[in-house]
């Protein structure tokens, strides 16, 4: 890598007196979109990551907490359809910036928590977040390739290297966010109006600050932002166009080997809010352990995501691991199988350990899934990361509405069988790439 970087800088100067300038300026600029954008979602997801944790807990009347979550995933799932082409319409940054607004609303909505607040609040929220993941996975895959091709770099590198940043600085969202929850509500002022209302505030006033950081970030001249523009654009040419986003990847044999490992992803993820936290937190630790936990899980996942991407130079890389993390995972969940809570220093040992694998886990898969579409699906990056969203956000839908009717043993054989699924679909997939790469044409 250092090699690399030392022979760019050594060229650039035998070109223009000034291009080396130009260049060093581009590479900051690089930079510093990943940085804005890493810090932007932290500030954001650090305020709905804890008060989705929370959700079922502050708003237990008639389920409002689980079904709204319910409602938010299944309309992450449909909009996830036409994401891509509403990203490659609106620009990778503008969606970002315009994906703010569902979550900001979403919060303020708990503040006065109805019917018809909630509802109509995770409707939109489920709009504006298929358009935020598609447009941030455009964003940064494009920013990486612009510093590659700038510097003569390994693209893999660059995208596993500006996707280790991101998740490190995302995941870090469920460390920090449920220290702020652990500090306002403590000594049970989480029962109370004022408490719920004074951490309302304060995350309303991070997604804020989030916002407008975005402001900052540079427009970037990719795929999204050279959508079609033309005045001419009419009905029958979007319904073509919509077809074609949803279709096409789908068409692709490659998407449809890495449609279980991205299931799994968000089966996962889910798994942990919506299970680990009910049926092996709280029976330990007690309620007030559960942002305890969630910390520990969200630091593992921040320090492993940063590790992996560090690590991540292109497929043989992302294969060994991906495996390393889905190996982890297992572990955890035929350990679930046979586990039984126990009291003193191990009862409260071993949900924290559970947890820190699991976010490692999980920091590997966010890691390694985004580099992979980012290094694959170069010619439709906004539909294959809509693809990305649809499959997550649709098992993360199911298992909240199946969470109520199903017993904690019967969600981890569904969760072995969907690792086992998506590990022969990636091993395929890994098969089938290593075997066009050493193709004679």
């Amino acid at each position: 890598m250092a090699s690399v970087d030392n022979k760019g800088d050594e060229e650039e100067p035998f070109v223009v007196g000034a291009a080396s300038v130009d260049n060093s300026e581009t590479l900051r600029n690089h930079t510093k979109d990943v940085h804005i954008l890493s810090s932007a979602f932290l500030l954001i997801f650090l305020a709905y990551g804890a008060a989705q944790n929370l959700e079922t807990t502050l708003n237990t009347k008639d389920d409002m907490g689980t079904i709204s979550l319910g409602i938010l995933y299944v309309s992450f799932t449909f909009f996830s359809l036409i994401a891509s082409m509403v990203v490659r319409f609106m620009g990778s940054k503008n969606a970002v910036l315009l994906g703010t607004s569902g979550y900001w609303l979403f919060i303020a909505a708990n503040l006065k928590p109805t019917w018809y607040t909630m509802v109509p609040a995770s409707l939109y929220l489920g709009f504006a977040a298929s358009i935020i993941w598609v447009g941030q996975g455009t964003y940064l895959t494009s920013t990486a390739r612009s510093q590659a091709r700038d510097y003569h770099l390994h693209e893999g590198t660059v995208i596993g290297k500006f996707n280790g940043e991101f998740w490190g600085m995302f995941a870090s969202h469920q460390f920090v966010g449920n220290l702020i929850s652990l500090a306002i509500l403590r000594n049970g002022a989480g029962g109370t109006t004022s408490g719920t209302t004074l951490l309302l505030t304060v995350f309303l006033c991070s997604m804020t600050l989030g916002t407008i950081l975005m402001c900052f970030l540079s427009k970037r001249v990719d795929r999204g932002e050279e959508g079609p523009k033309d005045s001419s654009f009419g009905l029958c040419s979007s319904l073509i166009s919509l077809l074609k986003s949803v279709i096409t990847p789908l068409l692709d044999v490659r998407m449809l080997l890495i449609i279980p490992l991205i299931a799994y992803s968000g089966l996962q993820q889910a798994f942990v809010w919506a299970e680990f936290t009910k049926e092996i937190v709280s029976p330990a630790l007690g309620v007030s352990g559960v942002g305890g936990s969630m910390a520990v899980y969200g630091a593992f996942d921040a320090i492993c995501s940063i590790t992996a991407g560090r690590l991540t130079s292109g497929m043989s890389s992302i294969t060994w691991i991906v495996s390393a993390g889905l190996s982890l995972q297992a572990g955890v969940f035929l350990w679930i199988l046979k586990y039984s809570s126990t009291s003193g220093v191990l009862g409260i040992l071993y949900p924290l350990l559970m947890a820190a694998m699991l976010g490692i886990g999980d920091g590997v898969i966010n890691t390694q899934l985004s580099a992979l579409i980012g290094i694959i699906f170069k010619h439709d990056t906004e539909g294959a990361f809509a693809q990305l969203k649809v499959w997550q956000s649709a098992s993360i839908a199911v298992v909240f509405f199946l969470n109520p009717y199903i017993s904690l043993q019967a969600m981890v054989a569904i969760m072995l069988a969907a690792l086992v699924l998506a590990a022969g679909g990636f091993l395929v997939l890994t098969i089938q790439i290593e075997k066009a790469f050493s193709s004679p044409s």
